[in-house]
């Protein structure tokens, strides 16, 4: 079984921000964000940051949301013979 990889993109003018991630670092990525709005050498801002780490949190809900309902119910239809 693999684990999906996660690609998340920003384009600042010249400068492009790439983040790959799975599940497991979804908190790391959150801090490397953090960590790249602080940074005053970086165009990367704290909006970035807000914007990006959104968009990291959705994806995980959503994900999250799939997965509970893909297993199939004792109850379902399909599982019974008349």
């Amino acid at each position: 079984m693999t684990e999906d990889i996660n690609v998340l993109a920003l384009i600042k003018g010249k400068e492009r921000y790439v983040f790959l991630y799975d599940d497991g670092s979804r908190a790391e990525t959150l801090r490397v964000l953090g960590r790249y709005a602080s940074n005053p050498e970086l165009s990367f801002t704290w909006y970035d940051a807000a914007v990006l780490s959104q968009k990291i949190r959705q994806e995980s809900h959503k994900h999250a949301h799939n997965r509970r309902f893909s297993l199939p119910l004792p109850t379902d239809k399909d599982d019974f013979l008349p």
